[in-house]
């Protein structure tokens, strides 16, 4: 879908010029009160507040479509808008309804079967179709402005487009650039004012900052249409002209983590998780909406080098866990608003039941999905779970790999590769997927692949293998022979997420955790014989993970030799229906372990 320009730049004036006027009037009391002081020559005072929502993921409701029951973990957060909302009605029913702001940080409209539903099933973008679920609540709610993350661009620029046209609040990108004419395509900012008992609004900018990764983790939506500078380098451009236009205040809304890390390596020349290294570089910026990590950050300080000013960031736990408020106070000094103070902190949702009015509104949405996750595709012999997965090679695992290798061959069927043999990669994304024994239904297979992520076959060799392997192996804590081996410690080691290690089907290998990384994998074999360094190899890789996600070695480099468009999550379910059944005995193989000094582990 070409962008739209002339859409754009009508939207950016009307933002630029001040959309989503909050014309906001103290509360009763606290007006009279502050006009007071303000006559007997004490300062003038405004306070306001800001709350922020991030990695949303297309949670409306405090459900679990994989699981089919409320949402449950072992902290017992509860999830989704219709919590938050409620939330949001208490600030603003506390601070006054025109003291505040309601603003979010990215990855929206992917990541439940809801999101993906009116995305694939029933798309907003057919020609009648329905307005998006995230839409209805977040409009419903007076969401002032939005960020862009990388899962608004997993679904492809049309339906995103589509979204964007169903929001009645700007989607704000500064750094996603048209490629052919590197201007803004989508709004950069938007500009808010608060109305004061003195006279003088104060205005607040919101500036919206996506992630430079969608530039490799979404390649084949956004290659040729949209480029992704860094956000430091877009936040240096904005900052002062936002000043400039008279903003008393500037928040980022940022698509990224506060680390300054990357999961993809030297690939791009910027940083993934760059909101920390934005308040200590951009002077001009008086707090930070952080998203894209997943970590719950309530409140931190960041000192800018220019200035020695302290920004403020938070980051409010995913999929609507969580609710940051910012809180500023604001003195009239020489003719304009300063910022005195900020803070910030944390609101939690399961303190809270969900909104009526959101429910009301949705539940039909709601059901249907239930419905469509219910819907029976097969059967299968023996129950499957991934509660080891981790640690162990186990057949629900082998399920994945299983099809990707099945799918792979048939599409290179009559090419001058269908010789080759093909291996795949996994990872277990979700350690409490489950199929059981018996009927199979689509959120059965679907709760197995919890992400969008699409298969692609890429040429590889034993050797590039081999270091792969290796690299995925840093995931295990090293253990020494003879110690207590506890399951809880055994994994994740420096942060590692369980969707960065994989497993590698079609070859057997030994992992020995006894030994430091870099050193681990022993014993690699192919056909029963030591795996040749110059051995030629088809391997089955999800997108994200071929587009340098997790910065595997050699993958990304990896000649390209077919891909395919359909989720990964539909290969599968399409498998299960084709197929009919699944047995466990027609692909299941213990081909890796973990051993120190060559025993196994278990």
């Amino acid at each position: 879908m070409p962008l739209n320009r002339r859409k754009f730049l009508e939207k950016s004036a009307v933002t630029g010029a001040g959309v989503a006027l909050a014309g906001a009037v103290a509360a009763p009391g606290a007006e009279a009160a502050e006009a007071g002081e303000g006559a007997r020559g004490r300062a003038k005072r405004y306070a306001f507040t800001v709350m922020g929502t991030t990695d949303l993921h297309g949670n409306v409701f405090n459900w679990d479509y994989f699981t089919d029951a409320e949402f449950d973990d072992k902290a017992h957060n509860d999830i989704g808008l219709a919590k938050v909302s409620t939330l949001v009605n208490q600030v603003r029913a506390e601070k006054g309804r025109r003291n505040t702001l309601l603003i979010d940080a990215g990855d929206t409209i992917q990541g439940t079967q809801l999101s993906y539903y009116y995305a694939k099933v029933d798309p907003i973008t057919a020609e009648g179709g329905p307005v998006h679920p995230m839409a209805q609540a977040m409009n419903a709610m007076d969401y002032d402005a939005a960020a862009l993350g990388n899962h608004e661009f997993n679904y492809g620029i049309p339906v995103l487009r589509k979204f964007e046209e169903q929001c009645r609040f700007p989607l704000l990108g500064a750094n996603a650039l048209d490629a052919k004419t590197l201007r803004p395509a989508f709004a950069p900012y938007s500009m808010h004012r608060l109305r004061t008992p003195f006279g003088r609004d104060v205005k607040v900018a919101v500036l919206g900052l996506t992630n430079p990764g969608i530039a490799i983790w979404e390649k084949a939506n956004v290659q040729g249409k949209m480029t992704f500078p860094g956000l430091e380098e877009q936040a240096a451009k904005w900052v002062p002209k936002l000043r400039s236009m008279g903003a008393d205040v500037v928040i980022v809304s940022a698509h990224s983590g506060s680390s300054g890390t990357s999961s993809y390596g030297d690939q791009l020349p910027y940083i993934e998780n760059a909101a920390g290294l934005v308040a200590e570089q951009v002077p001009g910026i008086d707090a930070i909406l952080v998203g894209h990590a997943h970590t719950e950050i309530p409140e931190y300080f960041v000192t800018n080098k220019k200035t020695g000013k302290q920004v403020v960031l938070s980051e409010p736990l995913k999929w609507g866990q969580r609710l940051t408020l910012f809180d500023f106070e604001l003195v009239w000094e020489k003719g304009c608003w300063k910022v005195e103070k900020v803070g910030a902190q944390v609101l939690n949702s399961n303190t809270v039941q969900e909104d009526p009015e959101i429910v009301r509104l949705l539940s039909d949405e709601h059901e249907k999905v239930v419905a469509y996750v219910n819907q029976v595709i097969g059967t299968n012999a023996a129950e499957m779970t991934s509660a080891e997965a981790p640690y162990k090679d186990v057949p629900i695992i082998d399920l994945i790999n299983h099809i990707q290798a099945d799918t792979v061959k048939q599409a290179l069927a009559g090419t001058e590769h269908a010789a080759l043999p093909v291996l795949s990669q996994a990872a277990c994304f979700s350690r409490s997927a489950r199929i059981p024994a018996g009927e199979v239904t689509i959120r059965d297979v679907a709760g197995l692949y919890v992400f969008e992520n699409t298969l692609e076959a890429r040429l590889m060799t034993g050797a590039q293998l081999k270091a792969y392997l290796e690299f995925s192996a840093n995931y295990f804590t090293q253990t020494a022979p003879g110690e207590p081996v506890d399951t809880a410690k055994l994994t994740n080691a420096n942060g590692t997420p369980d969707y960065n290690y994989d497993v590698v089907s079609g070859l057997s290998y030994e992992i020995d955790i006894a030994k430091p990384a870099g050193s681990r994998v022993t014993n690699v074999r192919f056909g029963g014989q030591p795996l040749a360094d110059d051995a030629r190899f088809v391997f089955a890789v999800n997108n994200y993970r071929a587009n340098g996600g997790g910065n595997f070695p050699h993958v990304a480099a990896a000649p390209l030799l077919w891909s395919n468009s359909d989720e990964i999550r539909n290969t599968m379910i399409a498998w299960v229906k084709a197929k009919g059944s699944i047995d466990p005995a027609e692909f299941a193989a213990v081909d890796w372990r973990l051993t120190r000094n060559g025993t196994p582990v278990f």
